[in-house]
Formats: C-alpha cells, sequence, structure tokens
C-alpha cells in the first residue's frame, strides 16, 4: 500500500507540535515547513484537512498557525492517515472473477464473497487497527530526547 508523502509530513507535524505545546501558542505554516524543509503551500494543505478532521486548530492573522486541538494520547496514527489520504480502502474488488471465463459461471458460483476480496480486507483491517492502537503520545515517547530538544532549540532561533 502506497501513502502520500503528506501522511509522514502530519504526523511529524504533530509530533513536533507536541513537543513545541507552550501555553496554546500557535506554530505557522512556513515554519514547519522550514523545519523539515518542504513547501508551505502543500503543506499548508496538509495542515488544513487535519484542521478539518478535528486534530489541529488553525488560527489566522500574524500571531496565526496551527496547534493540537487535543492531548498527543488522543490523537491515532489511524486518525491522521485518514484525515490526509480519506477513509476509503485501500482495495476495491471489482468483481473481474464474474466476467470474461467467468461470464458463463453459474451465479450460484458467486455468492460467497471473493476470497481475494476477503483476504485484503483482513489484511487492511488488521493494518488500520495497528494505527487505531499507536498514538502520538507512543510516537512522543519512542522519539529521542535529543530530538524533542533539538525541535524546541530551533523553534526559538526561528521566532527571533
Amino acid at each position: 500500500m502506497k501513502m502520500s508523502e503528506g501522511v509522514e509530513w502530519a504526523l511529524h507535524c504533530c509530533l513536533t507540535l507536541a513537543w513545541l505545546d507552550n501555553d496554546g501558542a500557535s506554530v505557522p505554516t512556513a515554519r514547519l515547513a522550514a523545519a523539515f524543509e518542504l513547501p508551505p503551500a502543500y503543506l499548508n494543505k496538509c495542515l488544513q484537512l487535519l484542521v478539518k478532521a478535528g486534530i489541529l486548530v488553525s488560527t489566522a492573522g500574524v500571531k496565526g498557525g496551527f496547534r493540537l486541538a487535543r492531548a498527543p494520547a488522543r490523537i491515532t496514527l489511524l486518525d491522521v492517515v485518514t484525515a490526509i489520504e480519506g477513509p476509503e480502502g485501500a482495495f476495491r474488488c471489482a468483481e473481474i472473477r464474474q466476467r470474461g471465463a467467468g461470464a458463463s459461471a453459474s451465479p450460484r458460483e458467486f455468492v460467497r464473497p471473493c476470497g481475494i476480496a476477503v483476504a485484503m480486507r483482513r489484511a487492511e483491517t488488521a493494518w488500520r487497527r495497528e494505527l487505531a492502537a499507536q498514538t502520538v503520545a507512543d510516537l512522543l515517547d519512542a522519539a529521542p530526547p535529543s530530538a524533542s530538544e533539538r525541535m524546541r532549540c530551533w523553534q526559538l532561533t526561528q521566532v527571533h
């Protein structure tokens, strides 16, 4: 399964916003983009999708930007993936088994779901379950302390 780079960007931004959470201050898109050398306009589109999903809050104006809408422990990786990629399943069964050579088969052969579709849905369910079990707080816990400190120091140098 291939996801857009926006998923990685969004997850890193959520992690960064969790590290930089200081009295509800917002972090501008340009600053987040600079932290990872990303194009600000495209990153902003990803961040707006996170706002629409209730993961981030945006503030307009000179002191505007983004901050987490809820605690890191209440934001799952699945929340972020779904916000960026959409809720649709990765596999779409088009029932091609009923075309071509299968067109002359008895309809009884197709009463049960296609084994391929069943296997793919089972795999995707397991993948989604795993993403739903991991939160931004888990990412915070797993990250080396030097990463959060480096981001905080970098952020301070960008403010002035």
